[in-house]
């Protein structure tokens, strides 16, 4: 790959003209973990950052089984037939031997990965969810000043990177099922938390009544959890992503939700706390990899890594001592 603003500013033109090649090969410089490729990055970014943030970001997350792919591919379908150029970008887990993702989103969204107006990345985490952070916020960037207006970002739904994704995005749509015996059972409460519009996916043939029925149960269970007096009360619909029915009705509470966020402020509130909570995370993790590059430090870990393994010390004795190494 190119190194030089020289090479950065090519190829940042080429992405603005919308070139999904160029986009591809942006995305994989950004990605990069490789100490060359990040002031080519650095710079591609400083290019783009002006033209992106007006696309809409929407995080999509679901129970095992709900069918996230499906019911992604068929509203990007949707959309893209309505005009609008989608980007898609999921959060995989990822292999632990080559860093790349293992999950093929390319293979279970096959109509979508060869529309024109669709781009399709899955975003590896290299192990950590920090990893996911930096390189699907970046990520983003890139797709938006390429000219996608709609971005979906989805979580495989396990764990901390619902918390990953609903930290990067606008709105957060959770994808539920019906039909599982007790409709609550297994229903974290901290999703619920985040949720900003709750989908029973499903929604056809013998299904209806119960995705129905599922529905009004999701309805209480927020009202447990969503403070009162909120300006956005997260509205539960049905729809069912192989009929591709209820999909129009979801998407016109996700653009009601945006026009209310834009006219109160709370979309530029919300992002600008993101950005807070993107630098943090990004110095954290800059900071720990300086210092790990570190012979003295490293030495030092090593051996505070030892004594807490063998029970010498506590962890939190070998930081303090960690700390004070590293102030004096």
């Amino acid at each position: 790959m190119a190194s030089g603003d020289g090479a950065a500013s090519g190829l940042a033109a080429a992405v603005l003209a919308g070139d999904r090649t160029a986009t591809g090969r942006a995305i994989t410089l950004v990605e990069s973990t490789l100490p060359a490729h990040r002031a080519d990055a650095a710079a591609l970014l400083d290019e783009l950052l002006p033209h992106s943030g007006d696309a809409h970001r929407v995080g999509i997350t679901g129970v095992p089984g709900v069918g996230k792919s499906t019911f992604i591919e068929a509203l990007g379908l949707q959309l893209t037939s309505a005009g609008r150029r989608v980007a898609v970008l999921a959060v995989d887990p990822s292999s632990s031997r080559s860093g790349g993702s293992i999950l093929g989103d390319k293979t279970r969204m096959q109509n979508l990965s060869v529309d024109p107006n669709a781009f399709i990345r899955p975003s590896p985490s290299a192990g950590t969810l920090g990893g996911v952070t930096r390189a699907t916020r970046e990520a983003m960037v890139v797709l938006e000043a390429s000219g996608y207006d709609v971005v979906l970002v989805e979580t495989v739904g396990v764990g901390q990177s619902e918390t990953v994704v609903h930290a990067m995005v606008d709105i957060f749509i959770v994808l539920m099922l019906s039909g599982a015996g007790d409709e609550l059972q297994g229903i974290k409460k901290g999703v619920l938390e985040l949720a900003d519009l709750l989908a029973v996916n499903k929604a056809d043939g013998t299904n209806v009544e119960k995705a129905q029925q599922a529905a009004v149960d999701y309805r209480r269970a927020l009202h447990l959890v969503q403070p009162p007096g909120q300006a956005w009360e997260p509205p539960v619909l049905t729809c069912s992503a192989l009929e591709g029915t209820g999909l129009t009705e979801l998407w016109a509470e996700v653009e009601r939700h945006r026009a209310q966020s834009i006219e109160n402020g709370e979309r530029d509130t919300r992002r600008r706390a993101q950005k807070l909570d993107w630098l943090h995370t990004m110095l954290q993790e800059r900071l720990l990899a300086h210092f790990e590059r570190n012979e003295t430090f490293a030495t030092a870990r090593a051996a505070a890594e030892a004594a807490v393994a063998a029970g010498t010390i506590t962890p939190s004795v070998a930081v303090d001592r960690l700390m004070r190494d590293l102030v004096d």
